[in-house]
């Protein structure tokens, strides 16, 4: 739970900033991403942060935050330096919690535990 709770903390913090209009311009601009991405990335990070704090559809939603920080390492920051100025050691380590959540789920303290209807591979 500890580790569901903080990655789905930092991701609703870098999901919210995701709706200013100002990302819309880093968007567009420096990645090269069409406008049209600025709403999914954004609902992404923000829902799927708060499915993973809660517990449910945990691997689904770590499965998409995957997808997310493949493509922050590799189109955003390129893949060029782990560290530094513009290193990707944060994406790389939020991309490795995300996988050890898909793998484990998402544990005893989760509303798909307590629930018990849920199917075990939506977990």
């Amino acid at each position: 739970m500890g580790m569901r709770t903080a990655i789905g903390v930092i991701f609703i913090a870098h999901g919210v900033g995701k709706f200013n209009p100002g990302f819309l311009g880093f968007l567009t601009g420096q990645v090269g991403l069409p406008a049209e991405m600025q709403f999914p990335i954004a609902l992404a990070e923000t829902v799927g942060g708060s499915v993973l704090i809660i517990g449910v559809l945990s691997r689904i939603s770590a499965s998409i935050l995957a997808i997310d920080m493949l493509g922050a390492i590799f189109l955003v920051r390129g893949a060029s330096n782990l560290t530094g100025q513009g290193g990707y050691e944060l994406d790389l380590l939020l991309l490795s919690g995300v996988l050890v959540i898909i793998v484990a789920g998402p544990g005893r303290v989760s509303v798909s535990y307590i629930a018990k209807k849920i199917p075990r591979f939506l977990h």
